[in-house]
């Protein structure tokens, strides 16, 4: 039993785990690297000191951080300018820039998720259970070759890929279980299911009111050492109700900028000062030798994989190596392709167009956008750039990072860009747009100008060929035939209708929750394991273009619910309002996690209007008995618009919902939802200041609105929307 649990899991998550042993092996060199090039710190040194040198040498100073290696950073605003630099504490001079390297980011993106964002975490997290029951199974299978634990470093015997096998085990098992375990904990940690996050001090309620006191004289500073700093933010220039944010090894707190007082503290907490350790031990930062010591452990596991299979395929005939037909490598590709997709549907654009290079005889590499590595297409004549858009402007899941890396050297290779979007949205293509402008600013080449698929148009596909044919001197037709979205069928249950008598017809459509295989339910992969905020993906009959609803409801409902507003002309919402209990749809699901709930425990305000309402309720079905929920919704009249209406009184009543606030724009006096922000500015201005997370659901021109009125509540705290943005704690889902 314990060698075939030991065997299995090898054999399954082999390349996995060779892959990610590989690229972890050179990540350990940077530790090390790091050691030798950052600059000494100085014995002793208070935090005091070190921001009084910082500020004279960048008086507009942003803040100081301290990484595990030792290397502090600064970060200040020239104007309005950004810059960054790694700062010697002793002679209070910049000593580099503050970049990491190339090769370093990218490989350290790779071994975390493999590019694939939170579905290359989830796989990188199995191979890492796969390698801790490696570990504990392999380790009795050793002592139980040996004839006991006892005898672990005993002689072994027998053929040399069985001997190679144990030898390499006994040294190495020790650091392959500590990584495992590790690995696992980063994981979990990501994805909330372990709280290391360290405590945050409550924002003091009374302030000096006095400006920047200089750092050599605050007391707090004074009395912080720059071995245990973390982090430094000082406060915005001119703002006297700014404070400075301490944060070392033992917690974090706020200190008066015009006193040096300390004025709220924060102890870390157990499990916080446990996550620094198990970073350590995993990533080696901080302890260089110790990371070269588990790089090289981890080098075993390629020898283990090649040992293993021998012994395991020995006696049986070779088997063929299966590859995909035409594929090349980066280096040896005459056409890069690169891909930028949330959905999949933008891939399926690019297996037709490099289909089609391949049949006028060119060599093709085809990989996501956001592994951009112009240094390896020394080969290529032409790249080609398929993305499409997330949200407002963003990049698509196989498109992060991308942008950010064509800062280096231009290849020869001249670029071509198409972007594919919806011209309902306003940022019509609004990542392809800014990518061709960075690559454009970066030196690139143009193959030919940038151009634009609306709605995935096979025919705008191949006119694009055509221009595209006509820069490469090749002849090649693009025709495009879309994968058929792989659907569902689901039941419609019960229906609530609303806005008859408005001229505005609304229904919340629930539907019965399809069977799942037992495979779909451990990897709780479609309506096996979805989630409010999630979306629900309907192809209307004669179409192939698919419809994305917001779910309002998770897996743990037991149904699958979404709110529909009929709009004139529309073909899926027209369908869906006609729809009576009993009749089907296929359906699909599309995952949605920049718009889905975390686990934190700080409040949450969510705002929407109209059927927006959906993922919002959603949200206090999952999480309102554990986390304080306030609500402001916007329709047009209580009578025929108030979707949801008994939920969420109810709710409200029963403490479900922290704070409920409605406004309707047709009945009584006319309030927005933005409106009724404004008047409640106090209160959310309060809720933001205590932690609390945004989550914004409806149309665009509400969102603007939102987006104003809460720009207006957060100025007296010395916040923007963008802060909150980059902290995670302002998310849209807009349409």
């Amino acid at each position: 039993m314990i060698r075939i649990l030991h065997r299995w899991p090898a054999l399954i998550a082999l390349a996995f785990i060779t892959t990610l042993a590989i690229s972890g092996a050179i990540l350990a060199l940077f530790p090390a690297l790091d050691a030798t090039t950052t600059p000494a710190n100085k014995p002793n040194q208070t935090v005091a000191e070190l921001a009084a040198k910082a500020m004279a040498l960048h008086p507009h100073l942003d803040q100081i951080r301290r990484a595990p290696s030792g290397r502090i950073t600064l970060w200040w605003f020239e104007g309005n300018t950004a810059a960054s630099s790694v700062f010697d504490p002793v002679t209070g001079q910049d000593a580099g820039s503050a970049d990491t390297l190339a090769l370093q980011t990218w490989m350290t993106e790779f071994h975390r998720a493999l590019f694939l964002d939170d579905t290359g975490r989830w796989v990188t997290a199995v191979a890492a259970l796969a390698m801790l029951v490696l570990a504990a199974t392999g380790s009795m299978l050793v002592a139980a070759r040996m004839g006991g634990w006892g005898k672990w470093f005993a002689r072994t015997n027998g053929p040399l890929s069985a001997r190679l096998h144990t030898e390499l085990s006994r040294v190495a098992v020790l650091c392959l279980g500590i990584s495992a375990l590790t690995a696992l904990w980063m994981t979990a940690s990501t994805f909330g299911y372990i709280d290391a996050e360290p405590a945050t001090p409550l924002f003091p309620a009374t302030l000096s009111g006095k400006l920047r006191l200089s750092p050599a004289d605050m007391p707090a500073l004074q009395g912080a050492f720059v071995a245990d700093l973390r982090d430094l933010t000082l406060p915005a220039v001119g703002d006297a109700n700014d404070v400075l944010t301490l944060t070392t090894h033992a917690g974090s707190g706020f200190v008066d900028q015009g006193t040096g007082q300390m004025l709220a503290w924060a102890d870390a907490g157990a499990m916080a000062q446990a996550e620094e350790w198990v970073y350590l031990l995993h990533t080696g930062q901080g302890a260089a030798l110790w990371g070269l010591i588990m790089g090289l452990m981890v080098l075993a596991v390629p020898a283990l994989a090649v040992t293993g299979v021998i012994i395991w395929a020995k006696g049986r005939a070779s088997r063929k190596l299966g590859r995909l037909s035409g594929a090349v490598g980066a280096a040896q590709a005459d056409c890069v392709i690169l891909v930028g997709s949330e959905g999949g549907a933008t891939w399926g654009f690019a297996a037709t167009l490099a289909r089609a290079l391949q049949g006028a005889h060119l060599r093709v590499h085809m990989a996501p956008l956001s592994s951009l590595a112009p240094q390896r297409y020394s080969a290529a004549r032409q790249i080609m750039v398929l993305t499409s858009t997330w949200g407002e402007g963003a990049a698509p899941a196989s498109a992060k990072g991308a942008i950010e890396r064509l800062s280096g050297a231009a290849p020869k290779a001249a670029l071509a860009v198409l972007g594919f979007g919806d011209t309902n949205f306003a940022n019509f293509c609004g990542y392809a747009t800014e990518f061709n402008a960075k690559a454009q600013s970066a030196g690139w080449r143009s193959l030919l100008p940038m151009a634009t698929i609306n709605r995935q148009s096979p025919q705008e596909f191949a006119r694009w060929g055509q221009d595209l044919g006509a820069a490469v001197r090749l002849d090649f037709v693009l025709d495009h035939q879309p994968a058929k979205l792989p659907t569902t069928v689901l039941t419609l249950v019960s229906r609530r209708d609303y806005g008859q008598a408005a001229q505005a017809p609304a229904a919340i459509l629930r539907f019965a929750l399809p069977k799942s295989t037992l495979w779909q339910r451990l990897t709780r992969i479609g309506f096996a394991g979805f989630q409010a905020g999630d979306l629900l993906a309907i192809v209307p009959k004669g179409e192939s273009l698919p419809r994305y609803y917001s779910l309002s409801s998770g897996k743990g409902d037991g149904f699958i619910e979404i709110a529909v507003r009929k709009v004139q002309g529309g073909v899926c919402s027209t369908m869906l309002m006609n729809l009576a209990e009993g009749q089907t749809i296929d359906a699909a699901l599309h995952e949605n996690p920049a718009f889905r709930l975390d686990r934190a425990k700080t409040p949450l305000i969510v705002i929407g209007a109209g059927t927006g309402i959906g993922p919002l309720v959603g949200f206090a079905r999952a999480q309102g008995l554990r986390r304080p929920i306030h609500m402001w919704f916007g329709a047009r009249a209580p009578e025929t618009d108030f979707l949801y209406g008994e939920e969420l009184d109810e709710w409200y009543h029963s403490g479900q919902l922290a704070g409920l606030t409605c406004a309707f724009s047709r009945s009584g006096p006319k309030t927005y939802v933005q409106d009724a922000l404004r008047q409640d500015a106090a209160n959310v201005r309060e809720l933001i200041r205590c932690g609390a997370k945004v989550m914004v659901c409806g149309g665009r021109n509400m969102a603007q609105g939102v987006q104003d009125a809460l720009a207006e509540a957060l100025a007296p705290l010395g916040l923007t929307l963008a802060q909150l943005r980059v902290q995670g704690r302002y998310v849209e889902d807009v349409y």
